[in-house]
């Protein structure tokens, strides 16, 4: 009877041994060769059991089981986290655990160009696959929302989506990309605006939103704001193409690249040609650079300028030197182009100072 008693002990002791052995190769080697390297994604509500399945199956460890004891035993199986996690056949099962309980997911990036307006912003995120076009705008122009967030009864978020490049994971929702875009607007506000103008923080943002449409060159930004401020002082209209850009798609909901007449004289709160003051708000949303323009713009007396059709401007003092400028690089390339002096002259109107024409 002992000897079957120690016979029983022995097979014990060696089946210990076995299944230790068995787990310490376990948890010290990866599955094998380089043969897996993508991302794994858990779910949001999985188990910890599902997921081992799942490790397994897709070939990251070799035994769920003893990926489930070991979890257990160091506390972690009720701690792995909802995300899209980078996961390798060449880890070991610790580092397996230590990635999928760190919430740390893979992330993507998107960058918000200056300049471009929230229907522009929609569409990059749209294509990002954040969300669809129509989510994004219906959240840029929650009203609501807005008076949360900035403490402004605005219609938009538009100028206040700061560009730049941002960081965004699987299960970053549209309002996360929103809170990001409006908490680095708020970020760089503090670091150079507040305080530092007469203008509210509005009219800063709304005349840096046109700077930085009419910028071609970035050098020029300063000075440009110097013409917008040195005509917002004489009360001059600001007679900024973009704006009218602006307000059309407002209206319509479609951007034109072409400017008529009837869009000129077509009144709306947006229009420079026809208000008598900054239009109704931000016109698309501003880099820091347009913004600093506006809080410092270049000291000078200009109060026109016109395109020189390779991003640069000339820039004048009086209406006589503008149309100078105008008769060189603009009437003179549509003359080129087959229209007449007597239409282009037409289509001036005073005191304009549209670089098309």
């Amino acid at each position: 009877m002992k000897k079957i008693i120690k016979i029983f002990m022995l097979m014990g002791v060696l089946s210990l041994g076995f299944l230790g052995s068995k787990a310490i190769f376990f948890l010290s080697f990866p599955v094998g060769p380089p043969i897996k390297n993508s991302t794994f994604e858990v779910p949001p509500g999985a188990s910890f059991t599902r997921v081992a399945n799942e490790l397994q199956n897709e070939g990251y460890i070799s035994d769920a089981l003893y990926f489930k004891i070991y979890a257990k035993l160091i506390g972690k199986a009720t701690e792995i986290r909802m995300g899209e996690y980078a996961l390798s056949s060449e880890m070991t099962p610790p580092q397996v655990l230590s990635i999928i309980t760190s919430g740390i997911s893979v992330q993507k990036t998107f960058t918000i160009p200056e300049g471009e307006n929230i229907f522009e912003i929609a569409d990059i995120l749209a294509n990002h696959e954040i969300g669809t076009r129509e989510e994004f705008l219906k959240l840029f122009r929650d009203s609501h929302r807005v008076q949360k967030i900035l403490g402004e009864n605005f219609s938009s978020f538009e100028g206040y989506l700061f560009p730049e490049t941002y960081n965004y994971t699987k299960y970053t929702t549209p309002e996360d990309v929103l809170e990001m875009m409006v908490n680095s607007f708020k970020r760089v506000w503090a670091e150079m605006g507040e305080g530092r103008s007469s203008l509210s923080r509005h009219q800063v943002v709304t005349l840096a939103s046109v700077v930085e449409k009419e910028t071609g060159a970035p050098e020029e930004r300063p000075v440009i704001a110097s013409v917008f401020h040195n005509r917002l002082n004489k009360r001059m209209r600001l007679q900024s193409d973009p704006t009218i850009l602006y307000g059309l798609l407002v209206e319509t909901g479609k951007m034109k690249k072409n400017i008529r007449k009837k869009d000129i004289l077509k009144k709306n709160p947006y229009n420079t040609y026809t208000v008598k003051a900054l239009p109704a708000g931000p016109i698309a949303n501003p880099g820091r650079e347009a913004i600093a323009a506006v809080l410092k713009p270049k000291t000078t007396d200009f109060l026109y300028f016109v395109s020189r059709n390779d991003g640069t401007h000339v820039f004048s003092k009086t209406y006589q030197e503008h149309n100078k400028a105008v008769r060189v690089y603009q009437l003179n390339r549509r003359a080129r182009k087959g229209k007449s002096w007597r239409d282009l002259e037409k289509r001036k109107g005073d005191g304009s100072q549209r670089k098309d024409l």
